[in-house]
């Protein structure tokens, strides 16, 4: 159905070039719709289609939705309203009254110079049609890893072809009502495309198109009609308590998904693919690891299992409970299609063993009180671009930025071992930005910028945490807080950089002459001995 459209308008859009070329490309193309193949294929797939749009609508149990999925809705059962006319006056007659319809001369002269409503409304119907589909063909593209590489590309392809085929309609129109400006070319014209029917035979077509017409509007209402049967039934059942964290209740009744219950009750609920289960977005976790649920579907089984969900997780779309239950939404209402491909275990909240790095502008406060709001905040942010690369090119993670502060994650993906190498070479090169930094800044500062850097590494639970917008990947435990204990501690060593000796030994480096250190840490029992480096670039590793 989508290449009959791009055919139409790719058709109209040749009236660009001339009413000739739009002729001959639709005696190609009309050759392969009409054909035997062709017309079984094609009204073959706008029953599917037409029968399945039914179904989707009835198994919906609300009719709350996001605008994108209401614009498809409505334009998708506009279409054979506006279309059916022109299907049975061209296609029909062409098959039964043997009527020559096909050529785009006569036709442009019938919309254009004759009765020029018809054309209107068969540009419409194009323009609906395509971005019915667009809107469909978005949901399913969007879930592809390449589609934010290729979508604007895609998107202009979507906008121009429209375009050009309204442009070529009005262009080659304009062309046809230049031919038929002689009454005795109009007379010409039509006699060798005949329009003329019997009025026998008009009535037959225009009876024809109101039943149809009927039919389609006999099976939207008969569906609207048993889904408020459907919904009178089930409420004399009883009713199923979801409830939310928030500690918010909704009642539903039996049937209804857990995405459905939230947009009944107005409760933000990603859902990229809009409740078709394919983008995973709104996956959520059933609380109490109930096992009385509906066991998920080979779809939805293979959806979960793409990114790698554990047991208690079920895709919110998917899941109708018949039974109370406590979910919670795993992420934030506005989570892209990206958010739906295979994560990192620990995203989900594990212990992991990492390398944890804080990093500090040494005496901050005093330099920013000197400078206006607008030169501080230029500084930061140079400074955090600066740190950010080190970081990221190192390997690791940018955990937060604290005021004048950093914090970084290393060994997420990976083991300690390659995670402590990857903090040291991260020292290094944040010691190396910082005094190409200063270089550039030297004019605008009244001293050079110093930092302390503190690296250890150990266990530490890690996962996504926040909530709303402030969801993000973070760390906490003991060893974060020995970390940033070990930063403070490069202010009474007079260093750039301290390491924990446990980073050392892990990273495998020789550093047998260089003195240690026991310090305490407030909350251990056990001392824990670190390295003191004057400047990070002492430290002569390079991964």
């Amino acid at each position: 159905m989508l290449a009959y459209v791009a055919t139409h308008l790719i058709n109209h859009s040749l009236g660009l070039l001339s009413v000739e070329a739009m002729d001959g490309f639709l005696v190609r193309v009309y050759g392969v719709w009409a054909s035997r193949p062709g017309t079984t294929t094609l009204y073959g797939a706008f029953a599917i289609h037409y029968c399945l749009a039914l179904y989707a609508l009835w198994r919906r149990r609300t009719l709350r939705m996001s605008a994108a999925e209401a614009a498809q809705l409505v334009l998708g059962f506009c279409i054979p309203f506006l279309l059916v006319e022109h299907v049975v006056s061209t296609r029909v007659a062409d098959t039964w009254f043997h009527a020559d319809f096909g050529y785009f001369v006569s036709v442009q002269a019938q919309y254009r110079v004759l009765t020029p409503w018809r054309g209107l409304n068969q540009l419409i119907v194009l323009l609906v049609a395509w971005t019915h589909a667009m809107i469909g063909l978005r949901y399913n593209l969007a879930l592809r890893p390449w589609y934010p590489r290729w979508q604007p590309y895609l998107f202009a392809a979507a906008l121009l072809l429209p375009t050009f085929s309204i442009l070529g309609v009005f262009e080659g129109g304009s062309q046809v009502v230049a031919m038929t400006q002689d009454p005795a070319a109009l007379t010409r014209l039509l006699a060798e495309h005949p329009h003329a029917r019997p009025p026998e035979d008009v009535a037959y077509v225009m009876a024809l198109t109101g039943l149809l017409r009927l039919g389609f509007m006999v099976s939207l209402i008969g569906v609207l009609l048993a889904r408020i049967a459907r919904w009178h039934w089930r409420r004399r059942k009883g009713i199923v308590r979801i409830t939310y964290p928030s500690g918010r209740v909704v009642e539903v009744e039996p049937g209804v998904s857990v995405l459905e219950a939230s947009r009944m009750a107005g409760i933000p609920h990603a859902s990229v693919c809009g409740g078709r289960g394919r983008c995973s977005t709104c996956r959520i976790r059933v609380e109490g690891g109930r096992t009385d649920l509906p066991a998920p579907s080979a779809d939805e089984s293979r959806v979960l299992l793409r990114v790698g969900a554990p047991p208690d997780v079920r895709l919110a779309c998917q899941l109708r409970p018949l039974t109370a239950l406590a979910v919670t939404p795993l992420l934030p209402p506005g989570a892209q299609a990206s958010d739906g491909f295979r994560r990192s275990d620990y995203l989900h909240g594990m212990e992991k063993e990492i390398a944890i790095l804080f990093a500090d502008i040494r005496s901050f406060t005093q330099l920013s009180e000197q400078r206006l709001p607008y030169d501080v905040v230029f500084l930061l942010n140079r400074y955090f671009a600066e740190m950010g690369h080190a970081v990221e090119r190192a390997g690791g993670r940018i955990d937060k930025f604290i005021g004048d502060g950093v914090m970084a994650l290393f060994g997420l993906d990976s083991d300690p071992a390659r995670g402590c190498r990857e903090a040291i070479v991260a020292a290094r090169a944040m010691a190396e930005r910082l005094t190409d930094l200063n270089r550039s800044l030297a004019n605008d500062l009244p001293e050079p910028l110093r930092i302390g850097i503190g690296i250890h590494v150990g266990p530490a639970i890690v996962g996504e945490m926040g909530y709303g917008t402030a969801v993000s990947v973070t760390a906490i435990g003991d060893c974060v807080n020995t970390a940033s204990r070990l930063e403070t501690l490069t202010k009474s060593f007079g260093a750039q950089l301290v390491l924990s000796e446990t980073v050392v030994e892990r990273a495998g480096l020789a550093l047998d002459e260089v003195p240690r250190h026991e310090i305490e840490i407030r909350g251990r029992v056990e001392r824990l001995r670190i390295l003191a480096f004057a400047s990070a670039l002492d430290l002569a590793y390079t991964g």
